[in-house]
């Protein structure tokens, strides 16, 4: 089943519409909590450390120390921001501060934090790590690296985005016996797709795959577009034409099928879809080929340079918002902080709401990139990508993702299953290089072309 995730609003929501329930809520939570905790520690030692603060979350902890206590764990409860004596601890649980903290965390209860991640035991988190911001995973001041955590009700965004990932560790859903409530945002995952994914019949031709132009390729940038057309070739397009700016239309030895051709050949081709800005720079000429890809009927996914002159020109914003045909935009964090006329750390303290602005004003579905990527489509349901891992962090992996996206248009996927499809295989490959040994340091984006081929058709 798809995974649902829910903002702090709607978690209150949820809670309210649930009233007094038997037994309540909390008392469920706890229980979860003391279960798994039992299971954390029950092969080491039984000393057990539990930090419980002044809210619900404090509440939650407080169950969970009467309940391993019962099961004759030696506990500490802790409910003032005092560091304990140092002590060989089997586990500790970190009942803290829950999605409800408001401000960052600081003093006593800093230097308690501090305590808490200098510990080698298993660590608990209750919730969301103390600290965590639950709706944009920004630390707050300073935030709990948890070895697990056991979320209520359903997960949070704070949990799989920015920060988050490197603070949750293993994380665990206990939807408290509350079934799921018109949620609007889902991990990305092949499941959210799976009857649409699209199987080759054996009476099947190039044609039927579709045709991609790949518009970019300034002199000295050409790599970026023949990675993309790599790319695009491998998920499956059935042509890739690849329209250089740069005049001297190099060869790829790597991809002899590519189509090489001037930007304006490529684009008077009979295409199914376009990408339009590896390696496109910023020219005049690429100016005036993002507004030509923008008027045309095709689906297209905008990427690097295309982004960086939308965000220069309200011309070409206007004409991004007016296009009827799907429209994928694949932002990073600056890109998509220049586009919203915003810094780059107002993007990153609320990924979610900036992928969901972009979508809005530029009517497109949006891949905010980064850790945890936000997929934001155009009917307002948003998506967090867990996939990946950080070899990804290497020159070429957008052109990548733009080739792979485009292939998916390309072939007939709707502009929402490319979304979610896209960048969950994207990282899905990077992720099977990291297994086998191939990463995450000195991975290419290269290799992860050749690895988005095996788990696509793995898939298949």
């Amino acid at each position: 089943m798809p995974s649902p995730i829910y903002l702090t609003d709607d978690i209150r929501r949820i809670e309210q519409a649930a009233g007094e329930v038997e037994p309540p809520l909390m008392e469920r939570a706890g229980t979860a909590a003391a279960e798994l905790a039992a299971r954390l520690a029950s092969d080491r030692q039984k000393d057990v450390l539990v930090l419980a603060g002044p809210g619900n979350n404090g509440g939650d902890a407080r169950i969970v120390s009467a309940l391993l206590h019962e099961q004759y764990f030696r506990v500490t409860l802790v409910e003032e921001p005092q560091v304990p004596a140092d002590k060989a601890w089997g586990l500790v649980i970190d009942g803290l501060f829950g999605i409800g903290l408001a401000r960052d965390i600081d003093g006593d209860y800093a230097r308690l934090v501090d305590y808490v991640n200098r510990q080698s035991c298993p660590v608990l988190a209750l919730d969301i790590p103390s600290g965590l911001h639950s709706d944009t995973g920004r630390v707050m001041g300073r935030a709990v690296r948890a070895t697990h955590t056991l979320t209520f009700i359903g997960l949070k965004p704070g949990l799989l985005t920015l920060d988050g990932p490197d603070h949750c560790g293993e994380i665990t859903v206990a939807d408290l016996g509350l079934p799921p409530q018109n949620p609007t945002a889902w991990v990305a995952s092949r499941e959210l797709f799976r009857n649409v994914l699209k199987r080759r019949p054996r009476n099947f031709h190039k044609g039927m795959a579709g045709s991609l132009g790949i518009l970019g390729g300034a002199a000295g940038m050409s790599g970026a577009a023949l990675l993309a057309g790599r790319a695009a070739l491998k998920l499956g397009a059935g042509r890739v034409y690849v329209g250089l700016l740069d005049a001297t239309l190099p060869v790829d030895p790597a991809a002899p099928e590519l189509m090489l051709r001037h930007a304006d050949d490529a684009l008077g081709q009979d295409l199914n879809a376009l990408v339009v800005g590896p390696g496109l720079g910023q020219s005049e000429r690429a100016e005036t080929l993002v507004g030509a890809a923008l008027a045309s009927e095709l689906p297209c996914v905008l990427d690097a340079d295309a982004l960086n002159l939308i965000s220069q020109s309200e011309d070409l914003r206007h004409a991004c918002a007016r296009r009827r045909a799907e429209t994928i935009v694949t932002p990073h964090p600056a890109e998509a902080a220049r586009l919203l006329a915003e810094s780059t750390a107002t993007v990153q303290g609320d990924r979610v709401k900036a992928a969901r602005a972009l979508s809005e004003n530029l009517n497109a579905h949006v891949v905010l990139k980064g850790n945890g990527s936000i997929l934001a489509a155009r009917d307002r349901q948003w998506f967090v990508n867990t996939t990946g891992n950080a070899g990804m962090a290497s020159a070429g992996m957008g052109d990548v993702l733009a080739g792979l996206l485009g292939a998916l248009l390309a072939q007939g996927y709707s502009g929402e299953a490319a979304l979610v499809l896209g960048p969950h295989l994207h990282g899905a490959a990077a992720d099977e290089l990291a297994r086998i040994g191939v990463g995450s340091i000195g991975m290419t984006a290269s290799e992860v072309i050749d690895a988005s081929r095996r788990v696509w058709n793995h898939w298949l």
